[in-house]
């Protein structure tokens, strides 16, 4: 039976707040940090923030809830928010007919992710904003996305709808709960999900294998417990990446096309080990013609959201932290692939954005950057063609004006609307000239005049870890000191921020104002810890600071103590001291980040490689066999997790460098090297450590060590005989 929500307990102690609410009409949101739920402060719309206030007034006033969530940045929001919880003849059938509860999907993406199966459940697509119909106890009945102020085409207005649902509260009740049941029935099977699909490949509980136990003893290796051999993984993995491939455009599918950055940096580990240049193809074409179009910002660095062609001119004009922290890395890995330049200036340019426009002084990076300003989408990003030639006129001449015009595309018709998205017509050429950089510094000068988009400043967990895992291997690549200043301020922000006193992580940070304090809010989830455990071992790793191993272990401990599935394996995406919802969610497979249970697997085993830590190894293979056969067969649904298949079948190269000998680290971290740790600086509890002469690195794998080398070039050469750079 699926866990119920813990509402009724809560009812009567709520109650008495309730009647002094609505009595003194005060704003339920005044008091929230989320600048997503502020935006509706003013709204006539009678919001509550979700928890169990709304549910016990619902109960009471025998009303369905009706819950909305979105995220600050998100166009359609605004453009509901606009036509709706503006209007104040909206406003009263909603306050009215229902209880009104706002969630930011950002801040609680626990109750996105319950509510957004039911939508998907009711209408095969999911998006925001998402309007869900709850019952009093929080069962969904019915739900959709964005709902228009007046009827359009085949789609019914808001108010259409909310009659409609009104009528079947109070005319077929009996058919409102029996549908509440189903859809409950149906996400509580969703959310366990991952046991048949772990089940498929042969491991589990009913693999008959045994290793779907407690995870002890023996070799708990892949390759025949899962029936993959690893070269067959990987030729399997690449076969799929390569069918879904645009081979003009790059990406995968068409309109509209997301970056799939952690597919496109799963395809460059596939490279590295089979040397298929057809799958190099795949990350060269996509990286290329992503830089190349209006996705990227030409001017100030940086990656929206996505592309609403098949061909990455036109972007929904949102950057987002994660967004950019994933395309990091996979530039990253393309530029110590290849040496191409033009990966390198995409690289710093895109770390000069996230530095300069969404990090806090304290050194927390903010969530994102709205798609409009002035209420119009990508107003800040466009040009008219004599807008541009003034600028570049005034700053370099009239022949450069003309020249820079060709270089980015600007035309008098334009490319959107009239205005032009600057773009570069000639893929693979990005470097720009003295002239033409001349010419960019004066227009991104003109554009900081402009109105900015809005900015989400709360800081979450899950996103700065991606980031900072990002910060901490380009730090290392590229020997960058403010960037590993950077890295370091960022990890000592997480700490004191978004770490309570008693060690338990919170999942979001909102600095303080004149009216209220700094404030972290909400119990971290699986995907934050996770992610950590990821974050703090690369900044252990480019530092080489002993403290950074010890808090992602902590991390780790965390993770499992927390959230760990004793009965089927895997993690859940709530902690046991959470909030019960309707059912507790899990998540399998990647989506705009990386799942918990691919985030969690990879964090763990490279983790347990630097520590010899036999649990985090034990429990990440646990969670790869529950992903690992469709891992394989849907990658671009997979893109993190197949790291981990990788990771986990192929096994994980332990390099140590004993004794002050920095020079022989930055040779192991200037080269790609996708399958291997390291262990520096400050010793800390390893077998890596032990009884190991300093002034020596060490290569360690499949339980076998090469001789001891004292030279960078003996080193590197080591590296590259066996693959591993």
């Amino acid at each position: 039976m699926p866990e119920t929500l813990l509402v009724g307990k809560l009812w009567a102690a709520a109650s008495q707040d309730v009647n002094r609410h609505r009595l003194a009409g005060v704003n339920r949101l005044s008091e929230e940090t989320s600048p997503y739920l502020r935006q509706h402060l003013d709204n006539p719309v009678n919001w509550y923030p979700w928890g169990p206030e709304a549910f016990a007034e619902a109960a009471e006033r025998d009303r369905p809830v009706l819950l909305s969530v979105g995220y600050s940045s998100c166009h359609w929001c605004h453009v509901m928010a606009h036509e709706s919880f503006e209007d104040p003849e909206t406003a009263a059938v909603m306050n009215r007919l229902f209880v009104n509860v706002k969630v930011d999907r950002e801040e609680r993406p626990d109750v996105d992710a319950i509510y957004m199966d039911s939508v998907q459940a009711m209408t095969g697509r999911g998006g925001w904003p998402m309007t869900v119909f709850m019952t009093p106890d929080g069962r969904p009945f019915f739900g959709g996305t964005y709902y228009p102020d007046k009827p359009r085409g085949q789609m019914a207005s808001f108010k259409q709808v909310m009659a409609a649902i009104d009528d079947a509260w109070n005319n077929r009740r009996s058919d409102v709960y029996a549908q509440a049941d189903q859809l409950v029935a149906l996400i509580d099977r969703t959310a366990r999900v991952a046991v048949s699909l772990g089940d498929g490949g042969g491991g589990g509980r009913d693999g008959g294998d045994g290793n779907g136990g407690d995870g002890g003893g023996g070799d708990t290796g892949l390759a025949g417990k899962s029936g993959f051999d690893h070269d067959q993984m990987l030729s399997s993995a690449g076969d799929a990446i390569l069918a879904g491939f645009d081979p003009q455009w790059g990406g995968f599918g068409g309109a509209p096309k997301f970056p799939a950055a952690m597919t496109l940096t799963t395809a460059l580990r596939i490279y590295h080990r089979s040397k298929r240049p057809e799958v190099l193809r795949v990350v060269r074409t996509s990286l290329d013609a992503m830089a190349a179009g209006g996705i990227y910002d030409h001017l100030g660095g940086g990656f929206s959201r996505y592309s609403v062609d098949h061909r990455w001119l036109v972007p929904h004009f949102e950057k987002m932290l994660y967004d950019n922290a994933l395309l990091t890395r996979a530039y990253l890995h393309a530029w110590l692939v290849t040496g191409e330049a033009q990966y390198r200036q995409v690289l710093d340019e895109t770390v000069g954005y996230v530095l300069r426009d969404l990090r806090h002084p304290d050194g927390g990076f903010f969530s994102a950057e709205d798609a409009d300003s002035e209420g119009v989408e990508g107003k800040f990003y466009v040009w008219s063609q004599a807008e541009f030639t003034d600028v570049v006129r005034d700053a370099a001449g009239a022949e450069a004006a003309e020249r820079a015009a060709a270089w980015w595309g600007v035309t008098t018709g334009g490319n959107f609307e009239g205005s032009n998205i600057l773009h570069r017509p000639v893929r693979g050429e990005l470097i720009r000239s003295e002239e033409v950089e001349i010419a960019r510094r004066a227009l991104f000068t003109h554009r900081q005049s402009r109105v900015r988009p809005g900015l989400d400043d709360k800081v979450l967990t899950e996103w700065n870890a991606l980031m900072l895992a990002a910060l901490a291997e380009v730090a290392a690549a590229t020997g960058d000191s403010s960037w590993r200043e950077a890295a370091l301020a960022n990890g000592d922000f997480l700490l004191h921020n978004l770490q309570r006193d008693d060690g338990r992580w919170l999942r979001s940070w909102q600095a303080g104002t004149q009216d209220r304090p700094a404030q972290a809010r909400h119990l971290a989830y699986a995907q934050d810890y996770a992610a950590l455990i990821d974050a703090f071992t690369r900044l252990g790793e480019m530092s080489g600071q002993a403290r950074w191993i010890a808090k992602a272990r902590d991390a780790a401990d965390g993770l499992l103590d927390l959230f760990w599935d004793d009965e089927r394996s895997g993690v859940f995406t709530t902690g046991k001291d959470a909030e019960a919802l309707v059912t507790r969610p899990k998540d399998l497979m990647d989506n705009a980040t990386p799942s918990a249970q691919s985030s969690a697997a990879c964090g763990l085993l490279r983790l347990a490689a630097l520590t010899g830590e036999a649990r985090y190894d034990e429990h990440a293979r646990r969670i790869v066999e529950t992903f690992s056969v469709p891992a394989v067969k849907h990658p671009t649904a997979f893109g993190r997790a197949l790291e981990a298949v990788d990771l986990a079948s192929g096994g994980v190269t332990e390099i140590a460098v004993v004794g002050d000998r920095a020079d022989l680290a930055e040779a192991v971290q200037s080269r790609y090297t996708p399958s291997a740790v390291l262990a520096w600086g400050e010793p800390y509890d390893s077998a890596l450590w032990r009884d190991r002469p300093e002034g020596f690195a060490y290569v360690c794998r499949d339980f076998t060590c090469q001789s001891p080398v004292s030279t960078p070039d003996e080193l590197i050469a080591l590296l590259e005989q066996d693959n591993i750079c």
